[in-house]
């Protein structure tokens, strides 16, 4: 006589290496924020370098050792937002830094049109996972907040930086209004497809 047992999962717990590390992220976006108000813009490129550039360990962290939550999956996009568009928009006050604020506009704008998309597609049932062009545009803007940074820590920049802080901002920006549109795309095509079913 062979009796059934039944194992039960436990959930992982919210207090977990890939959490820490997303807070840690959290207040260093606070920071840098904070430091462009006061044009520390080196110690504002340290801190943006550091929580922009460990991104990707958070989530691998979780995948790897089973560590994914809930909270996991809210709360790092939601930092990773925080870190681009609230950068952006401090770098608007700034004149030297040659963000206008229509740019800054355009990416907090597509970030919230996505992550509403996202949540009403998912929130059905369905697959909304992150496409090439946003992580793409997720480098992009990096590279062109770094560059920024580099040309107002610098008294006399020389040219070049000049030159691709300019190339590499237009391109951020044309990338993210063309990773918005393909997203949108993508949103009515599954509920013209969801509504056929």
């Amino acid at each position: 006589m062979t009796t059934a047992t039944t194992t039960t999962t436990t959930p992982p717990s919210i207090y977990n290496v890939p959490n820490l590390l997303t807070t840690i992220r959290f207040f260093l976006a606070i920071g840098v924020v904070v430091l462009l108000a006061y044009q520390e813009y080196w110690s504002a490129l340290v801190a943006f370098s550091v929580a922009a550039g460990t991104d990707w360990m958070d989530g691998y962290w979780a995948r790897k050792y089973g560590q994914v939550t809930k909270l996991g999956r809210i709360f790092d996009p939601f930092v990773d937002k925080i870190i681009i568009c609230g950068t952006f928009i401090a770098l608007v006050a700034i004149d030297d830094s040659n963000v206008a604020p229509w740019m800054a506009i355009v990416i907090v704008a597509r970030e919230l049109l996505v992550t509403s998309l996202r949540g009403m597609i998912e929130g059905s049932g369905g697959d909304f996972s992150a496409r090439w062009s946003g992580k793409w545009k997720m480098v992009l803007q990096c590279a062109a907040i770094i560059l920024v940074l580099i040309g107002l820590g610098m008294r006399d920049a020389p040219a070049w930086i000049l030159h691709a802080t300019t190339l590499t901002l237009w391109s951020a920006v044309a990338l993210t209004l063309y990773s918005g549109w393909e997203y949108i795309l993508a949103a009515t095509r599954m509920l013209r497809d969801g509504a056929k079913s």
